[in-house]
């Protein structure tokens, strides 16, 4: 009997351990373009790595460049004038539910933390942002399905910051009034309380610390990897007289 009550005990102990030490699934960094999301996202999958924490980056992009570089080629003037507001927005929906949704899928098979280039909440602010907010509501369904990042990093920048570091970028271009809709987008989103607010106006490296410092808690030592707490501790064997 003492000994079936030793093994109870081991078992609820080992459970508690395990939900206070919740492993980091998903990480998510958002923002404006310009705003250095891309950047840091690469930065942070590789230091969570290094740090024992195997992590992958996904670029969960809406393809919305890809679309305004084809519409160029084709004589319009952006992927609106290709495909009109609504059918932007609907594709630029599509494209990132189907990204996300390999993400997760990726980060189910393998156990790595995903790192997200964007996430369910950047389809809200674009629709926002282009004055599309009837098909907010179509988008909120069909992204419900996706779990919450534990962790949500909005890099803000000025809008004439962002403006200016995609111009020297020198692969895309985004007007100055849609930087400013797109930031007031997302200040604007039912989610913002829950965001990590990173000021991206820092240099890169400035940029970075914020990120990693508000992490600590949940990076294991640093080269140690991270273990599994099992759902049964071994037992001591008993001593021998």
């Amino acid at each position: 009997m003492k000994r079936r009550s030793d093994i109870l005990g081991r078992v609820a102990r080992s459970l508690r351990a395990r939900r206070g030490r919740a492993r980091l699934r998903a990480v998510a960094l958002i923002g404006i373009d310009g705003s250095g999301k891309t950047t840091q996202a690469h930065r942070l999958a590789d230091a969570l790595t290094v740090a024992g924490l195997p992590a992958t980056y996904h670029r969960n992009a809406g393809g919305r460049a890809w679309l305004g570089r084809l519409a160029q080629r084709l004589g319009r003037r952006d992927a609106q004038g290709l495909l009109g507001n609504r059918g932007m927005l609907a594709v630029e929906s599509v494209l990132r539910w189907l990204a996300i949704a390999r993400a997760l899928l990726g980060t189910l098979l393998t156990g790595r933390t995903a790192v997200m280039d964007r996430y369910a909440v950047c389809q809200y602010a674009s629709i926002r942002a282009h004055d599309g907010r009837r098909g907010e509501r179509l988008a909120r369904l069909a992204y419900r399905l996706f779990p919450s990042p534990q962790v949500t990093f909005l890099l803000t920048v000025d809008p004439r910051e962002a403006y200016l570091r995609i111009e020297r970028r020198g692969t895309d271009h985004e007007p100055i009034d849609y930087l400013r809709a797109a930031d007031a987008a997302y200040r604007s989103l039912p989610e913002f309380p829950t965001f990590v607010v990173i000021d991206a106006n820092r240099t890169p490296d400035e940029v970075t610390r914020q990120i990693r410092d508000h992490l600590a808690a949940w990076l294991p030592a640093t080269g140690s990897p991270v273990t599994r707490t099992p759902l049964l501790t071994p037992l001591a064997a008993p001593a021998h007289p």
